[in-house]
């Protein structure tokens, strides 16, 4: 008797296999394809602008394997599907396969879900479609416009510069979005200006009311006070003025929620609220997506596809989360209407928000099942998600104006009245904010004020901050530079090529950043140039809609960019960077060491290479010793790019902590103490013992997280 064939469905990845193969059951069988099986040669250009850009694929090394055992599944299968990521990506990953097995061009092969939970799955496989030859077409378009930029810039770099440098359609407007902020600090001239507040006390001495007002108004005219004289003079004023309120403003005010993350919100977020870089986050987040073994529950898709600009929500799962907002937090936390949110302007709109797959699955219900960080970001996406459809907080504001005979000042505040959304979620800010929130005073008009106390404070004006990670993202995004799937990889690479430095959160441009980029705003304008890159990322929009030929996006672009490509080779001459000498000797030689950007990052090198070949790793020590030796204890990175601290006498010590260790001892037990931060962002020393978990008050409050 022959053996009932099985229906074959390929993915990208072995996670979201497995997680597939428990929704589908015996008739199923699911491989894993890594990723793309066929790629541009990497010792070659791979698009040939003299045949019309005609693209040259080849299986990419170290996928035979896998194409083998995919190969022999399918010769076997009744029916084939492929299952990639919904994107133009995943979509250029089916085609290969396609072609690779020989699939029949009419054949409705290609299936595609929002989140991996067995009824997406189920409902996708019932509904396959051919493949999307414009989404495919995108991705050429966008493979040759990269290889064509990356691959006759770079060696020009190398032949001018140095070796290892690279240049790219995306990353080198990155990094001049970098450089010119630095351009703009450091030209940046501060301006001093000075803020006047009073303390007052209305009515009697009775009244111990007693409030906060700024100066407003001289002459009527807005205040504006720019040295120590001006501020002395009108210190003299209000001491001489008789003051009273002239008019008091109360107003119900309504904050409405934040809509749930896209991808660029979430690395924002994420790297505010929790310190994650982009890279960082999307690891974390693809777990999250291709399914987590849940107790009781097996392995599960927690999060919907996690590449996306779009704000919209499903109807099934805007229902789900209406009946779920009344039973968790009460009926007036849900409003009458639905929560409306609008997407940014450039936005494809292909795929839901990142959100929850069940909102029933709250975060503390499957903590044990989730790593720290996994549980860290799903709180933040559920929360987010949960907080975008309650009602809004409820705040009643006032506003008065307390008058002298030529002074005015002006109070303002606001005391929370409903929490709404707050209960659950408030997004943080990209500058500290003071917060206006209080228990507001009992003001009347006409009341007499009396002046308690003056206070005038210098301030200059400040010079824009430095990106982060988070920061940059929301350049990228509002400059329509780039797409979600790129951001982190984006930032990755021009950190990994030196080009900019990322020292406590901030990016800094290299001296190698300032360099290149000003060659390439010299030679090559428009691949720096912001408008271009966005219009070009609008061009393969349109590719992928259908009303642009992918190849007539590379022939208007190729000829200026050769005409270009060539007055460079001629006029640029040959540079000399010289390498950092450091103060750590060569222990095989004796030579001052040199800094070297590879790809893990900066380490020490001889200068002597290649005579001498020896390398060091550069050591970063902090202040608390090893708990076990007492020697010095190392900040190390792990091999998938996570922090932790080790001892310098490693292996004959082996203490380790994935928590930072202070120099702090636990004043109940004597264990060494360790550094967290809390919801808040604010930091505290918690005992390493977990029988003790002894806790100090707030230490310090993480720094301007994420200035603009």
């Amino acid at each position: 008797m022959a053996a009932v064939k099985q229906k074959l469905i390929i993915v990208e990845s072995p996670a979201k296999a497995k997680t597939i193969s428990r929704y589908l059951g015996r008739g199923y069988k699911v491989e894993a394809s890594q990723g793309h099986v066929c790629d541009l040669p990497k010792s070659q250009l791979g698009v040939d602008p003299e045949q019309d850009f005609q693209m040259k694929y080849i299986t990419i090394r170290g996928r035979g394997e896998i194409l083998s055992r995919i190969r022999k599944e399918a010769k076997n299968a009744s029916q084939i599907y492929f299952a990639t990521d919904p994107d133009r990506e995943g979509e250029a990953i089916s085609w290969h396969l396609f072609h690779v097995l020989g699939v029949p061009d009419d054949q409705p092969c290609r299936i595609e879900f929002n989140e991996v939970t067995k009824k997406a799955v189920q409902a996708a496989i019932k509904h396959p479609r051919r493949l999307d030859l414009h989404r495919i077409d995108a991705q050429q378009a966008r493979r040759a416009l990269d290889r064509l930029v990356g691959y006759k810039i770079s060696p020009l770099l190398w032949a001018k510069v140095k070796k290892g440098l690279s240049a790219g359609r995306v990353q080198s407007v990155a990094t001049r979005l970098v450089v010119d902020r630095e351009k703009e600090i450091e030209s940046f001239i501060p301006e001093e200006y000075w803020e006047i507040t009073a303390r007052c006390q209305p009515g009697g001495k009775a009244d111990r009311t007693v409030f906060t007002a700024r100066l407003s108004t001289i002459d009527g005219e807005k205040a504006e006070i720019h040295n120590a004289k001006e501020a002395a003079d009108v210190q003299k004023m209000m001491e001489s003025e008789a003051f009273s309120i002239a008019e008091v403003r109360e107003k119900e005010k309504r904050r409405m929620p934040s809509p749930p993350f896209t991808t660029s919100s979430l690395q924002q977020e994420a790297g505010r609220k929790l310190s994650f870089t982009t890279s960082r986050t999307m690891q974390v987040v693809q777990q999250l997506y291709e399914g987590i073994d849940l107790e009781g529950e097996g392995t599960q898709g927690l999060v919907t596809y996690i590449r996306t600009d779009s704000v919209r929500v499903s109807d099934e799962a805007m229902a789900a989360l209406r009946a779920f907002i009344p039973g968790k937090f009460g009926k007036e936390f849900l409003p009458d209407q639905i929560n409306e949110f609008k997407g940014r302007k450039n936005a494809q709109d292909a795929h839901e928000a990142i959100r929850p797959t069940d909102v029933t699955r709250t975060p503390e219900s499957i903590r044990g099942s989730l790593s720290r960080d996994q549980y860290m970001l799903y709180r933040l996406i559920y929360n987010r998600f949960v907080a975008s459809q309650m009602a809004p907080a409820v705040y009643r504001t006032m506003t008065a104006i307390i008058s002298g005979k030529r002074i005015g000042l002006r109070f303002y505040g606001e005391q929370k009245t409903f929490s709404g959304f707050t209960a659950l979620y408030e997004e943080s800010q990209d500058e500290d904010v003071e917060s206006n929130e209080m228990k507001l005073p009992a003001l009347k008009e006409n009341t007499p004020v009396r002046i308690q106390d003056i206070k005038t404070d210098q301030h200059f004006t400040q010079p824009p901050s430095r990106y982060t990670e988070a920061s940059l993202v929301r350049a990228l995004e509002e400059n329509g530079i780039g797409r979600p799937s790129t951001y982190a990889p984006t930032i990755s690479t021009i950190i990994s090529r030196g080009y900019v430095a990322r020292e406590k959160k901030r990016l800094y441009p290299t001296e190698l950043g300032i360099m290149v980029t000003s060659m390439m705003e010299k030679y090559f304008k428009e691949i720096v140039d912001t408008e271009f890159t966005a219009t070009m990322e609008s061009r393969l929009d349109q590719v992928e809609e259908g009303t642009t030929d992918w190849k007539q996006v590379l022939r208007d672009f190729y000829p200026d960019f050769e005409k270009e490509l060539n007055i460079a080779e001629n006029e640029i001459e040959k540079v000399q960077i010289a390498d950092e000498v450091s103060d750590v000797p060569c222990d095989q030689c004796g030579a001052m060491m040199v800094y070297k950007m590879g790809r893990f990052g900066k380490f020490l090198a001889c200068p002597r290479f290649p005579e001498c070949r020896n390398t060091r790793p550069i050591l970063s020590y902090i202040d608390a010793t090893c708990p076990v030796c007492g020697k010095k204890l190392l900040e190390k990175t792990s091999k998938r790019g996570r922090r932790f601290y080790g001892c310098e006498g490693y292996p004959e010590c082996d203490f380790i902590s994935w928590d930072k260790p202070v120099t702090e001892k636990c004043p109940k037990c004597g264990s060494y103490m360790v550094e967290k931060r809390n919801s808040k962002g604010e930091t505290v020393h918690l005992c390493s013992n977990e029988n003790c978990r002894f806790r100090t008050e707030l230490v310090r409050k993480e720094e301007d997280e994420e200035n603009t």
